[in-house]
C-alpha cells in the first residue's frame, strides 16, 4: 500500500472530489428508502395522495443528486487510476534507463516488460476498486447500521449474526490467494519469455525445424498459467455466491420475525421495507469492501514487483558533479584495467593497459572469449572496471557525467540494432537535429547511400520492427552512419564489418579514415583484413595482452596474432 498511498499524494484535489460524490451516492442509496417508508406508512396507507407527490419530488431531486454524484464518482477513480497506473510505468521506464547490464540481467528483459505492463495494471484495477468501494462502503454501512438500529433493534440482530460470517470468508480467500497471485506472476513472466523468444527467433526455429517443439513449449507454459489463473479466480468467484447465500438466509430471517412484529404492531410494512432495504446496502457494502480484501493480495505481489524495480540501486551511479567538458578532445587510455562481471569469480580481463590519441586507430583481435567485446563495453560505463582505470581525455570514465560521457562516444554494437521508423529517423538517432545534408554525408561515408538512393522514398523509407525489412550488411552500414552523423572523439566499432563484403569494408575503411582524423578509432575484429592498417593492434588471448603493435610487427613477435594470419592471410599478403 505505501507505493500506492506515494502516488496517490499527487491527486488529493480529486481524491477530495471522490470523496463529496461518495456522499451524494450515499444519499441516494439510503435517502430514497427512507422516504419510501414514510411513502408507504404515512401517504398510501393513509391515502394521502398530496404527501405521496411531495415525497415523489423530494425523491427525483434525490435521484438527480444520486446520478451526479455516480458519474462524479466514476470520474474521479478512473482518472486517479489511470493517472497513477501512467506515473508508474513512466517511473519503471525512467529507472530501467539508469540501469547497467548488470540490472537487466537480474531481471530479465521479459520480466521487466511484465512489471512494467501486466503488474502495473493490476494496480490500475485494484485502484480504480480501492476508490469506488474503500470510500463509499465504509460510509453506506455506518449510515446503514445507523438506520438499522433505528428501525428495528430485534432485527438488527441478524446482521450481527451475519456480518462474521463475511469477514472469516473473506479473510481466508485474502490468505489462500496470496501465494496463487504471486505464483501467477512468475508464470506469466515464463509465457512472455518465451513469446519473446519465438517471435524474435523465428527464423532460427523455422530453419531448424523445431517448431512443433516451441509449439509444445509454449503450451505447456500457457496450461501452467491457465491452471493457476483458473485457481486464483474460482477462489475469487466463491466471495458472491457466498454473500448472496447468506443474504437471501437473512431476508428470511428477517421475514420470519418481522410477520410476529407486524401482526402485534410493534413493526410498520414501510419500516419493514426500509430495514430490507436497509439491511442489503449493509451487506452489500461489507461485500463490496470484501472485494478490496481480495483483489488486496494480487495487488499487493504486483507492487512488491514493481517496487523491486523502483528500490534497485544501480551498479552504474552518475556522480553529482560529473565533469561534462574537457580542453583535451580526442585520447584514451587503459590503465591496469581488471573487470569481473557482478556474479562472476574469475576476472575476464586482465590488466589491461594501453592508450591512443586523436586520428590513431586501435584494434583488438582474439579467440572467441578472449574479453574484446567485454574491454570495450567498459568505455561507455556499461559496466565499470574492477580494478584499474579508464581515461578519456584526461578524465577517468567515472568522474563524467554519464551523458556527458556517452556523447563522447560513437557506438558501433556487434549486434546491429535499428529502431522502428523511416531510415532517416534511424540515422538521426544518434545526432537528433542532425540536417538532411549531414544525413546524407554519413549515409555516404558508411557506403549506405547507393542502396538508400534506390528505396522509392530514399531516406523516408521505414525500416520494419527489427529492421527485417534490410539484409545484414545494410543494417551495419545505417549502425555507422547513426555513429559518424554524431562526429564523436571516440568511435568505437564492435565486430561492425563482419556482415560486409570485401570490397564495401574497404571503401568504409577509406571513407572513415578522413571522417575520424579528429577521433580516437577503436575497432574490435575477427578478420585480420579489416585492421591490418590500424597503428596499433592488441592480441588478447584469455582476458590478457599478449601481443600490441602493428600488423609487421605482430607478425614477427606474436605467435596466437601469427596463427590467426595463417589461417585469413594468403602467402602473398603475409610476405
Amino acid at each position: 500500500m505505501k507505493l500506492i498511498l506515494k502516488y496517490l499524494k499527487k491527486y488529493k484535489l480529486l481524491i477530495a472530489l471522490d470523496v463529496i460524490s461518495v456522499l451524494g451516492f450515499a444519499l441516494v442509496e439510503l435517502g430514497i428508502p427512507t422516504i419510501m417508508a414514510k411513502v408507504i406508512d404515512n401517504g398510501i396507507v393513509h391515502n394521502n395522495i398530496p404527501y405521496v407527490k411531495k415525497m415523489g419530488i423530494i425523491i427525483v431531486i434525490i435521484s438527480i443528486v444520486g446520478v451526479m454524484g455516480t458519474i462524479l464518482l466514476g470520474y474521479c477513480s478512473s482518472k486517479i487510476s489511470t493517472s497513477v497506473t501512467r506515473d508508474i510505468r513512466n517511473d519503471i521506464f525512467r529507472k530501467s534507463q539508469e540501469f547497467s547490464h548488470s540490472e537487466y540481467d537480474k531481471f530479465g528483459v521479459s520480466s521487466m516488460i511484465t512489471r512494467t505492463t501486466n503488474d502495473a495494471f493490476q494496480l490500475l484495477q485494484f485502484i480504480n476498486t480501492l476508490l469506488r468501494m474503500a470510500v463509499i462502503t465504509p460510509v453506506m454501512f455506518i449510515v446503514s447500521l445507523v438506520m438499522i438500529i433505528r428501525t428495528s433493534l430485534n432485527l438488527t440482530l441478524v446482521l450481527a449474526i451475519t456480518i462474521p460470517f463475511i469477514i472469516v470468508g473473506v479473510v481466508v480467500i485474502a490468505k489462500i490467494s496470496h501465494p496463487i497471485s504471486e505464483t501467477q506472476q512468475k508464470r506469466l513472466d515464463k509465457l512472455n519469455r518465451i513469446s519473446r523468444e519465438n517471435l524474435t527467433g523465428i527464423r532460427v526455429i523455422r530453419a531448424f525445424g523445431n517448431d512443433e517443439h516451441e509449439r509444445i513449449r509454449f503450451q505447456e507454459t500457457n496450461e501452467k498459467y491457465a491452471t493457476i489463473s483458473k485457481k486464483l479466480y474460482k477462489l475469487m468467484a466463491i466471495s458472491q455466491p457466498m454473500f448472496i447465500l447468506l443474504l437471501n438466509i437473512s431476508i428470511l430471517a428477517i421475514f420470519w420475525i418481522s410477520s410476529s412484529m407486524i401482526n402485534v404492531g410493534s413493526l410498520k410494512v414501510g419500516q419493514l421495507t426500509a430495514f430490507v432495504d436497509y439491511l442489503f446496502h449493509a451487506m452489500f457494502s461489507i461485500m463490496l469492501f470484501s472485494m478490496v480484501f481480495i483483489m488486496y493480495p494480487k495487488a499487493e505481489v504486483s507492487a512488491n514487483r514493481i517496487q523491486e524495480i523502483l528500490d534497485e540501486e544501480p551498479l552504474i551511479k552518475n556522480p553529482a558533479n560529473g565533469v561534462k567538458e574537457t580542453e583535451i578532445k580526442g585520447s584514451i587510455e587503459f590503465k591496469d584495467v581488471t573487470f569481473t562481471y557482478p556474479d562472476g569469480e574469475e576476472p575476464v580481463i586482465k590488466n589491461i593497459s594501453f592508450s591512443g590519441k586523436k586520428g590513431e586507430t586501435i584494434a583488438f583481435i582474439g579467440s572467441t572469449g578472449s574479453g574484446k567485446s567485454t574491454l570495450i563495453n567498459l568505455i561507455p560505463r556499461f559496466y565499470d572496471v574492477t580494478e584499474g582505470s579508464i581515461i578519456i581525455d584526461g578524465v577517468d570514465v567515472r568522474d563524467y557525467d554519464i551523458k556527458s560521457l556517452r556523447k563522447k562516444i560513437g557506438f558501433i554494437p556487434q549486434k546491429t540494432l535499428l529502431f522502428t521508423g523511416s531510415i532517416g529517423s534511424n540515422i538521426r538517432f544518434g545526432k537528433k537535429n542532425a540536417s538532411d545534408r549531414e544525413i546524407e554525408h554519413s549515409a555516404k561515408v558508411s557506403q549506405a547511400y547507393d542502396f538508400i538512393s534506390r528505396k522509392p522514398k530514399r531516406f523516408n523509407e521505414v525500416i520494419a520492427e527489427g529492421g527485417t525489412n534490410v539484409s545484414g550488411g545494410q543494417k551495419q552500414r545505417l549502425s555507422i552512419a547513426r555513429a559518424v552523423v554524431r562526429k564523436p572523439e571516440v568511435f568505437i566499432f564492435d565486430d561492425s564489418f563482419s556482415a560486409l563484403d570485401f570490397k564495401t569494408d574497404a571503401q568504409l575503411r577509406a571513407k572513415l579514415k578522413d571522417e575520424t582524423k579528429e577521433s580516437v578509432v577503436l575497432i574490435v575484429a575477427q578478420r585480420i583484413g579489416s585492421i591490418m592498417e590500424a597503428d596499433k593492434i592488441i592480441v588478447l588471448n584469455e582476458g590478457e595482452v599478449v601481443g600490441i603493435g602493428t600488423h609487421r610487427e605482430l607478425l614477427k613477435s606474436c605467435s596466437i596474432y601469427h596463427e590467426i594470419a595463417l589461417s585469413q592471410l594468403t602467402e602473398e599478403e603475409l610476405a
